[in-house]
């Protein structure tokens, strides 16, 4: 790859790139993305068995991949895991905060009042998912902006633009990390004269555990509910988890150097339809 080649922008070697939530389905997947475009992944979550499980099964060289254990709603916990990432590489150049996910407390049930939902289930969701990406932007961030060039990207939702039946409490959060997407990317273009940069992605609607009852029958057939995303999918289909991955790895490369308070839909269309 010679230096003329404009692919070479798309690439993260030598790069170091922290993974909140890195297990999981959309996690994995974007790990193995940043690892195929010669990324140094460090694999976040509250168990270390499985981080590091994961991490040994996406480089069993464990050359380039290091699972590390932090709860992200807890800042010592996630700055021990900071030091730790910077013992082992000596620096962290990207930050994708993909750690998130529902609280069925949250969520309207069919027949349920709005009034009724549980005021705890609330503040859980927005803890996670908000806060969960506030708290390691702050822990990660001084390192970030020691880098030659940082880059954050959030994972938010297309709840977060379009109202989701029943889906209150995820959705009220989402909207909160588009928000802070954009804030926090003005206020470190600012403070960093543009090195520091701060995007989302917003993906579309996505099959995994938390949701596969919901959107699939035990045949694998489409539920009702799952009809009716498919029938405003104008892809015509879910999103396929690697399908996220190449918008993440955009994001963080030199290709999108001029790109910052962005949120990118990875949505086959979802959020373009208007119904009919």
């Amino acid at each position: 790859m010679t230096p003329s080649d404009p692919s070479a922008d798309f690439r993260l070697d030598g790069r170091v790139v922290v993974v909140t939530g890195g297990y999981g389905v959309l996690g994995s997947a974007m790990a193995r993305g940043l690892l195929g475009a010669g990324a140094a992944v460090v694999l976040l979550g509250r168990s270390a068995e499985k981080a590091e499980a994961a991490a040994a099964d996406l480089d069993p060289s464990g050359e380039r991949a290091l699972g590390v254990a932090a709860d992200v709603l807890d800042p010592d916990a996630l700055a021990a895991a900071r030091d730790a990432v910077l013992d082992r590489f000596g620096h962290v150049d990207a930050l994708v905060n993909a750690a998130g996910g529902n609280v069925s407390g949250a969520t309207l049930q069919p027949g349920e009042s709005p009034f009724g939902l549980d005021p705890a289930a609330w503040r859980s969701v927005v803890d996670l998912n908000l806060h969960g990406t506030i708290l390691p932007t702050q822990v990660f961030g001084p390192a970030l902006a020691d880098a030659e060039a940082g880059a954050v990207v959030n994972i938010s939702s297309m709840a977060a633009s379009r109202v989701i039946s029943r889906v209150a409490g995820y959705s009220v959060a989402k909207a909160g990390v588009d928000h802070f997407t954009r804030w926090m990317a003005v206020e470190l273009a600012k403070q960093t004269g543009g090195r520091v940069r701060v995007n989302a992605v917003a993906p579309g609607f996505f099959v995994a555990e938390q949701n596969r009852a919901l959107l699939l029958n035990g045949d694998g057939s489409l539920t009702e509910r799952g009809a009716d995303i498919v029938a405003h999918t104008p892809a015509g289909r879910f999103g396929e988890s690697a399908e996220v991955a190449g918008p993440v790895v955009f994001l963080l490369s030199h290709a999108a150097r001029f790109v910052t308070g962005a949120v990118l839909p990875v949505d086959g269309g979802f959020s373009a339809y208007g119904g009919f």
